[in-house]
């Protein structure tokens, strides 16, 4: 369906076709996970010796991956804020605030003097704008997932609310893409002195091209005519936590597996394979990148198959098969041979895919219009916290207790297992709802 200057009954805006909406979320989406992805990167690779010198290499690791984390626990916030706004005043306009604030922060990582410089001040300011980070990233998912399924027709929801999803997988591509390029344009010390802040620089010009983009789509049809009824309601999220705190609580128990596994699968492995397993930067980025576009192709499949064949089965069968193939991800990891790694990476990625790809819709609808933003934000990024926060500390912290592994697998099996339960729960609970319904709607045809 193309675009069209036909206006909506209420509305300033035209109607847009869905694609160009969902491309939208997608390339504005795609852009705020580089940055955010970057510094993920950089925490693996020069963030240590940069900022906390005085550390040993394994505990300037470990701290690198704290400051990382420290975003995931700014997010709830920045879901809560923008998701409060989001339900009020539109979702658009948190999108547009989401990626300035993204793209400060990113930028000013890039032109941040290191430990060497100012002392204790580096990894202090460091903290702070990777805080606002988590703010930007946290508020801007919630915007762009609504705004694809909200345009979307009733058939296709999983696959437009898909793309923002590939959204993640399309930053990780271009964040390891611009690092893999710094670092071989600038080897050895060049790259630790200066070269790992182009990526980060870059940042300033890609959100130039984001606004852009999401200033030419409409508000949310959906979220229109919600206000144009009064639907709204003074405190979305005091009436999400009264209303609906078991679908926040499922939300973010089923996002739990995949998000550990994808910030092992972004962050953690880069670090493990050149520091544990004495691998190549180049070759751990490129595995990386292989990764992520198999990742990429996965997700707008698997929604196609939940849009046929139920999103909450495709669900399931994705978590049963990431929880099995946690078995086998570290011990081929371990071998140290690059086919191998590749394979495991790939199977992860197709799992994650399978996993991630209907998320967006299932969110979605597990809350009402008036307050779906903050309802949605907040149980995917309790989610995010609880899975992908702490997962590179946690298996940074693991192996240097046991020097093995094997710890890693089990806890990225367990938390998968737990999304796995939460996810059924869900299906019980949705199947629940429509009998329910269906019940509802017999006994109104009888009277």
């Amino acid at each position: 369906m193309a675009a069209t200057t036909r206006l909506r009954r209420g509305a300033q805006e035209p109607v847009v076709s869905p694609m160009k909406v969902a491309s939208a979320s997608f390339i504005g989406t795609a852009i705020e996970w580089y940055d955010y992805f970057i510094y993920g990167i950089a925490a693996g690779i020069v963030f240590g010796p940069l900022f906390f010198p005085a550390f040993s290499p394994t505990a300037g690791t470990l701290a690198a991956f704290a400051t990382f984390s420290v975003g995931f626990l700014a997010r709830p916030l920045g879901g809560v804020v923008m998701g409060h706004f989001g339900d009020k005043i539109g979702r658009k306009s948190m999108l547009v605030t989401s990626l300035v604030l993204m793209g400060l922060a990113t930028a000013g990582v890039g032109l941040l003097p290191t430990y060497e410089t100012i002392g204790v001040w580096a990894p202090v300011l460091l903290v702070a704008l990777r805080f606002l980070q988590g703010i930007g990233v946290g508020g801007e998912w919630g915007g762009a997932v609504l705004m694809a399924v909200e345009h979307a027709p009733p058939e296709k929801r999983c696959f437009y609310g898909s793309f923002p999803q590939m959204g993640v997988p399309g930053g990780l591509l271009l964040a390891n893409i611009v690092f893999l390029t710094a670092s071989t344009a600038f080897p050895g010390d060049a790259f630790i002195q200066w070269g790992w802040r182009i990526p980060f620089l870059l940042s300033a010009l890609l959100v130039v091209v984001g606004l852009i983009i999401r200033f030419s789509v409409s508000e949310s049809p959906e979220f229109t005519e919600a206000k144009d009824k009064g639907q709204d309601v003074k405190l979305p999220i005091v009436t999400v936590l009264r209303e609906h705190p078991r679908q926040v609580l499922l939300a973010a128990g089923g996002f739990l597996g995949s998000n550990a596994i994808g910030y092992i699968f972004m962050a953690y492995l880069l670090s493990y394979g050149t520091k544990t397993l004495g691998l190549s930067r180049a070759t751990m980025l490129t595995t990386t990148l292989i990764g992520a576009a198999a990742w990429l192709v996965v997700i707008p499949w698997a929604a196609r198959l939940a849009d046929r064949h139920g999103r909450e089965r495709v669900l399931v069968l994705g978590s049963c098969g990431l929880a099995a193939w946690m078995f086998v991800f570290f011990p081929l990891v371990d071998t140290a041979n690059t086919s191998l790694i590749i394979v495991a990476v790939l199977g992860a990625a197709l799992f994650l895919g399978v996993t991630y790809g209907p998320l967006a819709s299932l969110f979605s609808d597990l809350f009402a219009t008036r307050v779906r933003y903050s309802g949605a934000s907040l149980g995917y990024q309790i989610g995010s916290i609880l899975g992908g926060g702490i997962a590179p500390t946690l298996a940074t912290a693991l192996y240097a207790t046991t020097n093995s592994s094997t710890p890693v697998s089990a806890y990225l099996v367990v938390v998968s297992l737990l999304s796995l339960g939460c996810l059924v729960l869900i299906t019980r609970d949705r199947r629940k709802v429509t009998a329910y319904s269906s019940f509802q709607n017999d006994v109104g045809s009888w009277r």
